[in-house]
């Protein structure tokens, strides 16, 4: 009678869901490794040789999402605080001819330079009067901003 090795050390190369994510390493039941993760290519028997490898690149990785944290939160600190003004023309009584929303605030930043998609930023309901009007942009990683809007009335000049 043979007795089989209930745990195999691997290292996945794929993401798969709650299992493991890349470059992770794991000690998973040796049927779980052989029947499904190996052939599936979700995962390879972990060597010292192939630990070195995966090491390397959970660094690599790590550094990558660090570089990325970074430059967004200096594009969010960038743009807090920023004043945006956004002239339209006006009405007898002081109504607005248009409806500031998402999409015109998104259009007035890109004027700026700043690309904001419009499904960032956070607006209960459209601007539809002059004033100025805080409101708030949403990034990854749970990072915001806060801008002012400020609704003037177009000059016909």
């Amino acid at each position: 009678m043979f007795k089989e090795q209930n745990n195999m050390k691997v290292i996945f190369i794929k993401d798969n869901g709650k299992s493991g994510k890349k470059y992770e390493v794991k000690e998973v039941s040796s049927g779980h490794a052989r029947n499904y993760l190996i052939p599936k290519k979700i995962a390879v028997q972990a060597t010292e040789k192939l630990l070195k490898w995966a090491e390397t690149k959970r660094e690599e990785q790590e550094k990558e999402a660090e570089e990325k944290l970074k430059k967004i939160s200096n594009y969010v600190t960038e743009i807090d605080g920023l004043e945006l003004e956004i002239s339209v023309k006006i009405g007898d009584e002081g109504q607005l001819f248009e409806k500031i929303n998402q999409q015109k605030i998104s259009e007035a930043l890109k004027e700026l330079g700043y690309d904001v998609k419009k499904n960032q930023i956070e607006l209960e309901e459209s601007l539809q009067q002059m004033g100025e009007f805080p409101v708030k942009i949403k990034f990854q990683d749970n990072l915001e901003a806060e801008i002012r809007v400020i609704i003037t009335e177009e000059n016909n000049a």
